[in-house]
């Protein structure tokens, strides 16, 4: 199993949903501006399996990877149908690898910025002591 395809299309998710429309005002405004049918899509895929599965399609397409090597090859008696049925097939693992990766990212997002909250709130109390001693 190749991993290459599954992490490009999750940085590709992070980037076009979690990112850009932070990064000041002009992402938004293109997105606001997109014909009926673009904007449709964009808020769509906004799922990381729906995405996964179309971005592993596009990525697959320009890079000739596979998540699935085994799949590079399908049986003869499939004819002109296997090689459109092993994109599909590769295009759901890996957006099942996408998904996953994007759920795992949250789960351990959660705790680590409690974390990095309580670590600050300790060292603001260590420094409201150290003024107030002083004092």
């Amino acid at each position: 199993m190749n991993l290459t395809l599954a992490l490009m299309g999750l940085a590709i998710y992070i980037l076009v949903w979690e990112k850009l429309p932070d990064w000041g005002t002009w992402f938004n405004w293109i997105i606001e501006r997109l014909p009926k049918p673009l904007a449709y899509l964009y808020d769509a895929w906004h799922c990381p399996y729906c995405f996964g599965f179309w971005v592993a399609l596009a990525l697959h397409g320009l890079t000739g990877i596979q998540t699935i090597t085994a799949l590079a090859t399908m049986p003869a008696y499939l004819g002109w149908l296997g090689m459109p049925l092993a994109w599909c097939l590769d295009a759901l693992a890996t957006a099942t690898l996408i998904m996953f990766a994007k759920l795992c990212l949250h789960a351990l997002a959660v705790p680590a910025i409690k974390g990095h909250q309580m670590t600050a709130e300790l060292k603001q109390s260590f420094k409201a002591e150290a003024t107030t001693e002083t004092h």
